[in-house]
């Protein structure tokens, strides 16, 4: 059973509740209150939010002798909480208690509501008995504000040659926060914490890096490989820890980059590709919360298929576990891919694919929406919408990459995907098309996009482009919106592969369909963009693939501007980019700033892309002589 806990409601967005309770500072404090409450003999709960059982699922209540659960609506009456009948607050006065918990923070006000109905003789606590240290909270007025929870976890190791990166912007200030902080925690693979540590941001948009290796050596570590938990104290704008994750190595041949983890855990996650003959595929595993993942906690399946094969081991609370797919799915191999049976222990997690010959890439799984149906207005208005939902994709140039797209559900709504590929060269016109038919959920199909263009006889102007994938209402009309896709690519000059994923969107309409065309501040649409491409260190070079989808037909060519800055934020220099609509534009770092500029921007620069007339994609990677890495970009 997953945990019984909300962490993001699509109407009310991310849940600050278990944040506040799953603290890695309030996890000790809530241990303490649970033994408190186990040796005081009977204890009423009065539970006026409903946090109940939340509180259980992170912090057991079993051994406390609950003489019953009070309410205080009496739309609530008639409910069972902890599998106890729940009664109004006002019958409390006859609980035979000594010990009173009110399951709630900021608690004064609601204890001297109760105070007429107390027990003789009775205590009151409440969880402001595991608050985290006022210094770290932004909202004082407020603890359970979404920004006293700016919070979010990143994959960290410095073990074996392979190092990890975080790279971020104190993009906060620009909201107008007021020196805001960093506070941090490193957990090794059992859980147990490393180290702690605070240090301030730097001025607006400034960079943020945090590397393993300088960790490792401030703190005098030995190898490790867990979690970096990330709070940001002060936060504006946004509750959200967005950052740009690179693995690299000793060895050259070690590089690949990922981004943020999402900072919710979801029930179920897909996007998981089996392995190729001669491939690993290791599902890194990160408890997010300060209770275990009990053995039979978590599971894998092939997608499509009911038969679920339980992973038989316990998880320590936040503690790191490799889960070799090939093992627990034995026989199973690429193009196939699996459904992850997550129960709500861990946020969007990692997958590393390691080869026979040593060479390794990261890239995530997604989170399954449960929530979701199909939904038939998608096809009624696919005459207004156009294209309607896109998924984009960088085609990277086709005399050296192959570009390989398998379509991944990602609803438990899907039981089809009526969907087809459209190629287009970087100047927007369609080069090569795909129709992949009504696929069945249990179907995992892959599409050689490079064998597709060769076998059309179509050639790429400038030798890239992209990909889109888009429903085929022509065959189906199963569709919900969220489509996703798993985008693989291999270097044949050098060997090395990189993957991504992501979902669709409605791009570059002003005409809106629920929250689409996506807007991150303010109603949609969405129409501007605003995108962090960060810079790899000397000698690593940086590519970013810049794609211009309209859904439907919007201004003949973007205006974007490409801006150089420097750590502290400031602007060393900018170049204005004209991409075709339905087009694409790939650039090399070194290749559109001078070295005069690049030396003057230093080595923990980055670029700001931004256009105030329509949405790009982004897509990001780094490059060395012998690895490159890619992934989409954020933005904020």
């Amino acid at each position: 059973m997953p945990l019984a806990i909300e962490t993001f409601n699509n109407t009310r967005g991310g849940s600050t509740v278990f944040k506040a309770l799953g603290h890695p500072l309030a996890a000790a404090k809530g241990r303490a209150l649970v033994a408190r409450l186990a040796a005081s003999g009977p204890v009423a709960l009065y539970d006026p939010d409903g946090h109940a059982e939340t509180l259980h699922a992170l912090y057991p209540l079993t051994d406390i002798a609950i003489h019953g659960v009070y309410v205080q609506s009496i739309e609530d009456l008639g409910q069972t909480r902890l599998g106890h009948p729940v009664h109004p607050v006002t019958d409390l006065a006859e609980a035979p208690v000594r010990l009173v918990l009110i399951i709630g923070f900021d608690t004064a006000r609601q204890a001297a509501h109760i105070a007429p109905y107390l027990p003789s003789g009775a205590d009151v606590v409440s969880l402001d008995a595991m608050r985290i240290p006022d210094d770290l909270l932004t909202d004082r007025r407020d603890y359970l504000s979404r920004l006293n929870f700016a919070t979010n976890l990143a994959f960290l190791r410095d073990d074996a040659g392979q190092h990890t990166r975080v790279v971020t912007a104190n993009y906060w200030s620009a909201y107008g926060a007021q020196n805001p902080l960093l506070w941090l925690c490193l957990f090794d693979g059992d859980g147990s914490i490393l180290a702690t540590w605070t240090d301030p941001l730097p001025c607006v948009n400034g960079v943020v890096t945090i590397d393993s290796a300088h960790v490792r050596q401030r703190f005098d570590l030995g190898a490790f490989t867990g979690t970096l938990y990330m709070h940001v104290v002060g936060a504006a704008g946004h509750d959200i820890v967005k950052y740009a994750l690179d693995t690299y190595g000793d060895d050259d041949t070690i590089l690949s980059c990922t981004h943020d983890a999402n900072a919710w855990p979801s029930n179920l996650y897909a996007g998981l590709p089996a392995p190729r003959l001669g491939e690993r595929v290791l599902l890194w595993v990160q408890n997010s919360h300060p209770c275990p993942i009990p053995p039979r906690g978590i599971g894998l399946n092939r997608m499509g298929d009911p038969a679920v094969t339980w992973i038989d081991q316990e998880i320590g609370p936040f503690g790191t576990a490799a889960i070799d797919v090939g093992t627990v799915l034995p026989g199973l191999q690429w193009p196939n891919q699996v459904e992850i049976q997550a129960g709500k222990h861990f946020v969007r997690p990692r997958y590393e694919v390691v080869e026979d010959g040593g060479r390794r890439w990261i890239a995530h799984a997604n989170v399954q929406r449960t929530d979701l149906v199909a939904d038939q207005h998608l096809a009624d208005i696919d005459n207004l919408m156009g294209k309607g939902f896109i998924l984009p994709a960088p085609v990277l140039p086709t005399d050296r990459y192959r570009t390989t797209l398998l379509p991944t559900p990602m609803s438990t709504a899907q039981a089809h995907l009526p969907i087809q590929a459209i190629v287009y060269d970087s100047a927007g016109h369609e080069r090569a098309r795909h129709a992949f038919g009504n696929l069945a959920r249990s179907d995992s199909v892959a599409l050689d996009v490079s064998a597709l263009l060769t076998h059309s006889g179509a050639d790429l102007t400038g030798g890239f482009g992209h990909v889109e994938l888009v429903y085929d209402f022509a065959v189906g009309d199963c569709a919900d919106g969220w489509l996703h896709a798993i985008f693989r690519y291999h270097d044949s000059e050098t060997g090395h592969s990189a993957e991504t994923s992501f979902g669709s969107h409605i791009f570059n309409t002003v005409l809106v369909y629920k929250s689409e065309p996506q807007s991150y501040a303010g109603r949609p649409p969405g129409l501007s963009t605003r995108l962090f491409l960060r810079l790899g260190p000397p000698p690593w070079d940086t590519v970013c693939h810049l794609i211009y989808p309209a859904s439907t037909p919007w201004h003949p060519y973007s205006r974007t501007q490409l801006s150089l800055t420097r750590a502290d934020g400031s602007e060393v220099a900018n170049r204005d980019m004209a991409i075709p609509c339905g087009g694409s534009y790939r650039f090399v770092y070194s290749q559109v700033f001078t070295p005069e500029e690049r030396a003057a921007a230093g080595d923990r620069a980055y670029v700001l892309i931004r256009d105030t007339t329509c949405r790009l994609f982004g897509y990001h990677g780094c490059t060395t002589s012998k690895a490159f890495s890619f992934d989409h970009m954020f933005g904020f």
